[in-house]
């Protein structure tokens, strides 16, 4: 047998119920996770997985099958699962890839195959809800594109100026500080300056106002750059005027510092030496000393205010990120709750339409005809072991009766295995067995249809009241007793009227007497 190969990373899990348009039958469901199976793999017990379940399911090493034990039919080594056992349902696939479906998103109107909703539908769909991975917000994704370029709070953008990137929320922010910024100045009306040139314009401007140049010493004037010059030259004398007095002053502190022959400090910037060291070096004026300190005062402010907006941009940082925190944990939580009540409301519809089809199904006289389809594949199901036996659906001998089904073994079992079939009676817990008569004790009749309605094959038995077959059952079902040799597989060879089109029909009739 070939060995599956389960290292497909792209596999998924069985496909929603429902996406088909039509009832699923359960030998296209998958044992694992109850969906319309994916992929399907058979194990050598007959049961069908997709590819994706059966890799989780194997992936600590071989496994009991689970389906084998609910339907009591549990035998080793048979029904342990192994991918070294298991091969690809390629039959089931194809008929599953051939089964109608629709897209379950709102709006959406497609419809086609499974193959066809797998390979051009499924992930694509422009209907489809998807979660925006920066803002996690749900949205279509015939929107996708709209919402990442347009609408996004959390979107990236790259600023058409210094081609920095940064979220959109924070725009307002680097506008502030983006050293390519475009600023306009106002004295000269020109635009467009980027912000890190913006100072070297002011000093050029020429319609930009400043200081004099001798406001140090007590100018007061305000003048354009471009008319500096003509100010300088027009005050000529008044500058010189205020100069006098400094320039008397600091000759005074020269002769002053001479006559001393003593060490003497510039106000933290320096020590000039007594004459009878041999500098020669006179005190630097006051005036470039106070300049110096002026500008470098300028300089601490601006480096003040700057790392007064870094703390203040840092702090708004710091708030967002705990903000952003939060969401991120209180979505999280949500999605984990919703993905619970998802879980719960799938295994609730799995249910709900277990019941229906056992409903569709169902009778409550006593009488049950059984059809059975694809005989020749399950024949040879049953031949290599995969599905050695398979039970109807359920049947009552009333609305509160008792609750019964068949099993039958198409390739025979115990003193007819390869030789006959095998049909079983068995009598299933049903929800008012504690108001009926036990054991069970009425004459049953088990037919094989001569679809000729000529010669009906048939068998009947009345239960042994001392078997355990026919007590009160406590699990789901009792151990099924009836014919091993109920009829020749012969008899099913060739033109046979018991086989037509592929297709057998067995009927089991209760006797209702005394109840």
């Amino acid at each position: 047998m070939a060995r599956i190969s389960l290292d497909c990373p792209a596999s998924l899990p069985g496909i929603p119920l429902s996406v088909l348009s039509v009832p699923m039958e359960n030998k296209y469901k998958c044992q694992q996770c109850l969906q319309v199976l994916r992929k399907p793999v058979q194990a050598q017990c007959g049961h069908r997985f997709c590819v994706h379940c059966f890799k989780l399911l194997t992936s600590a090493g071989p496994k009991p099958c689970e389906a084998c034990r609910q339907e009591e039919i549990y035998e080793e080594p048979m029904s342990i699962l192994n991918s070294s056992e298991a091969f690809p349902d390629n039959a089931a696939g194809r008929e599953i890839a051939s089964l109608p479906a629709r897209c379950l998103n709102q709006g959406c109107s497609w419809t086609g195959s499974i193959k066809d909703y797998e390979a051009q539908h499924e992930g694509r769909c422009e209907y489809e809800r998807v979660q925006c991975e920066a803002c996690q917000a749900s949205i279509l994704l015939k929107d996708k594109e709209r919402h990442n370029e347009r609408e996004c709070e959390e979107r990236t953008l790259n600023c058409k100026y210094c081609k920095v990137t940064f979220n959109f929320k924070d725009i307002k922010a680097h506008d502030e500080i983006c050293v390519k910024f475009p600023l306009q100045c106002k004295d000269c009306g020109k635009k467009k300056i980027p912000r890190e040139k913006f100072n070297d314009h002011m000093k050029s401007c020429a319609k930009s106002k400043s200081a004099c140049p001798f406001s140090e010493v007590g100018c007061k004037t305000v003048v354009e750059n471009g008319k500096l010059s003509d100010h300088e030259h027009s005050s000529t004398m008044e500058h010189l005027r205020l100069l006098l007095p400094m320039v008397l002053s600091m000759t005074r502190t020269q002769t002053d510092a001479l006559g001393s022959g003593e060490w003497q400090e510039d106000s933290g910037l320096g020590l000039y030496r007594a004459p009878e060291e041999g500098s020669g070096a006179a005190a630097a004026p006051p005036a470039d000393l106070e300049k110096k300190v002026i500008a470098l005062e300028n300089i601490v402010c601006v480096l003040n205010r700057e790392v007064e907006r870094s703390s203040l941009t840092l702090e708004a940082f710091a708030h967002q990120h705990r903000l952003d925190q939060e969401k991120i944990e209180n979505l999280s939580n949500r999605v984990r709750q919703l993905e619970r009540t998802v879980t719960m409301r799938d295994l609730q519809l799995s249910e709900t339409d277990q019941v229906v089809r056992e409903l569709q199904h169902c009778t409550y006289d006593g009488i049950f005809v059984w059809k059975i389809t694809d005989f020749s594949r399950r024949r040879q199901d049953a031949v290599a072991g995969r599905t050695p036996a398979m039970f109807s659906p359920a049947f009552y001998s009333s609305k509160y009766g008792y609750k019964m089904c068949l099993r039958l073994y198409l390739n025979g079992d115990g003193t007819g295995r390869g030789t006959h079939l095998s049909l079983f009676f068995v009598v299933m817990k049903g929800k008012c067995d504690a108001l009926l008569k036990w054991p069970f004790s009425q004459k049953v009749t088990l037919m094989l249809l001569d679809q000729n309605n000529r010669e009906h094959i048939i068998d009947a038995f009345r239960p042994d009241i001392t078997s355990t077959s026919f007590q009160r059952p406590i699990s789901e079902m009792n151990i099924a007793s009836g014919c091993p040799l109920f009829c020749p597989l012969s008899k099913l060879a060739g033109k046979s009227p018991y086989l037509r089109d592929d297709t057998i029909f067995i009927k089991a009739i209760v006797d209702l007497t005394g109840l």
